[in-house]
């Protein structure tokens, strides 16, 4: 067995995103695009690992809201027109750059990736859970999920049921699409508090992630690092970043996704064609906006941006994948022990942040796989499993954000949400109590129901994440006041008896999440 084990770790979340109240909403695009650019591009790399029958491990945890999204008919459907419009535009990109070859050539490229994109989407019958489940039942992927709504937890441990509900209801969640309980779960934002393994450990889970310097400020200092799971005193497994692998991939500066040769992000069409030309393929509401259609290239800390060019970029992600393998070699060399190196990213950093990231991924469990390599990539229930080294220890508090602590979630932008949200926290659980051994009626039920899903959907890390970043500001602060004014009508409702069945079935339409929830369950 090699020296070295890698271990990738992919985590898929976006915010809950659904608005059937209205015919278009830009925040929508966010699936589209992590669809289009990252979850079919994995896809797709997983089918043709598995025809070439490579024995890699990779690991993928896949959120309550995100898989909710996956599942929905009316999403489904809008991203299927989103295609078939992009797709148009693409066409008459091809047209539009007729004698202008290093334009034509990008524009071509991307009628290939869509094609492939919408045929793949097809031939999965829009299923994209039930196509990651065969992976997983073959072995090579391992499956995982976190929080109901990505709760950031160590901001939300004032009320402890505000914790567990969230851990729970991920798991009942995960569990009803994919027919069995994970045994990791991913903590949202790798955000860790002292005492949060017992409440995993109360719900079945047997390992987690925490960033390196959870492992780092542990109660005892681990001999071993970050280069061993560190049990947390009750058997549950923490697993820690290995920052010198991380490093190379995510670190802006010194990261492989800042290449020259990579597509840049930022320039995009929509913000640069005329946009009497756009209209006939874009609303105006979509205007100026990202078309996924990005002709340029990283090129350098420069205005003056190169032609993307795909053929080039591909071979340079191939490259540093070989890097990347090497420098693991040579890391455990220097190591000089059986070692782990745990390397979780966000999976939407490959494809859609990084464009070329699938491509580079795949060379890496390609040349892990092979017989030439020193290393292999292992998954966590790998190395449990093969009663490998472990540490005992209790982490220290800790998250992956920015200096490592709570910062992202907590400051000035967004100090506001916490107060409200334990306080709601507090007038659910006292709710809950005083009705869970009342006979409700199926009016009552719902709407107390719906409340649980109001409140859930209020506590999501992504608000105060994206009132820190300032982008999309003005739909996070309106997300979270919708949510806590429909959690507060639902209670008042309650408790004055004066329901109005309508807007409670309206409330279920436009929050269609957890159909199977029932609150008696949680206190």
């Amino acid at each position: 067995m090699p020296q070295a084990g890698l271990n990738i770790i992919l985590h898929a979340h976006l915010p809950y995103v659904h608005h059937p109240e209205y015919d278009y909403i830009q925040e929508e695009s966010w699936l589209f695009e992590a669809l289009t650019e990252c979850y079919l591009p994995l896809l797709a790399m997983l089918n043709r690992l598995k025809a070439d029958r490579i024995d890699y491990r990779l690991s993928l945890s896949l959120s309550p809201t995100l898989m909710t999204m996956l599942q929905d008919d009316l999403l489904k459907q809008r991203y299927q027109n989103y295609l078939i419009a992009r797709q148009k535009l693409i066409e008459a990109e091809i047209k539009r750059t007729i004698g202008l070859p290093d334009q034509q050539k990008i524009a071509l490229h991307y009628r290939q990736r869509y094609q492939q994109a919408r045929q793949l989407y097809q031939d999965i019958d829009a299923n994209l859970l039930a196509a990651f489940k065969q992976h997983a039942q073959a072995g090579n992927l391992c499956l995982l999920t976190t929080a109901a709504t990505h709760g950031f937890l160590p901001l939300l441990r004032q009320n402890q049921s505000a914790v567990i509900n969230q851990i729970q209801i991920g798991l009942e969640t995960f569990s009803q699409f994919f027919g069995f309980r994970p045994k990791g779960f991913w903590l949202p934002e790798c955000g860790y508090f002292a005492g949060l393994e017992q409440l995993l450990k109360e719900q079945g889970i047997e390992y987690f992630f925490v960033d390196s310097h959870g492992i780092e400020g542990a109660s005892e200092k681990p001999e071993q690092g970050v280069y061993a799971p560190l049990d947390c005193g009750n058997g549950v497994m923490a697993f820690g970043r290995d920052p010198a692998t991380s490093r190379q991939v995510w670190n802006a500066a010194e990261g492989y996704p800042g290449d020259a040769d990579y597509r840049e992000y930022y320039h995009d069409i929509g913000f640069e064609l005329p946009a009497e030309y756009l209209r006939q393929f874009l609303t105006d509401e979509e205007l100026p906006g990202k078309t996924g259609l990005k002709y340029r290239r990283i090129t350098g800390r420069t205005d003056e941006k190169h032609w993307y060019d795909p053929e080039c970029a591909e071979r340079k992600a191939r490259e540093h994948a070989e890097h990347f393998i090497q420098q693991r070699q040579r890391q455990a060399q220097e190591l000089d022990k059986p070692v782990l190196m745990t390397a979780p990213f966000d999976a939407e950093l490959f494809g859609h942040w990084w464009y070329e990231g699938p491509v580079w991924l795949e060379q890496v469990l390609r040349l892990a796989a092979s017989d030439r390599s020193e290393l292999c990539c292992q998954s966590s229930e790998d190395y449990l499993a093969s009663r490998a080294s472990v540490q005992k220890a209790t982490p220290a508090d800790s998250s992956w954000g920015d200096q490592g602590f709570h910062r992202q979630w907590l400051n000035d932008s967004n100090d506001w949400i916490y107060p409200l949200l334990h306080q709601a926290a507090d007038d659910m659980e006292k709710l809950a109590q005083d009705l869970k051994s009342l006979e409700l009626t199926g009016l009552q039920s719902r709407a107390i129901n719906q409340a649980l899903r109001s409140l859930l959907l209020a506590q999501a890390s992504d608000w105060s994440f994206i009132l820190t970043t300032g982008a999309a500001s003005a739909y996070a602060d309106r997300q979270l006041e919708d949510h806590l004014a429909r959690f507060y009508y639902l209670l008042d409702g309650l408790r004055k008896n004066r329901l109005d069945e309508s807007y409670v079935a309206a409330l279920e339409i436009m929050d269609d999440i957890f159909p199977s929830l029932d609150f008696r369950q949680y206190w």
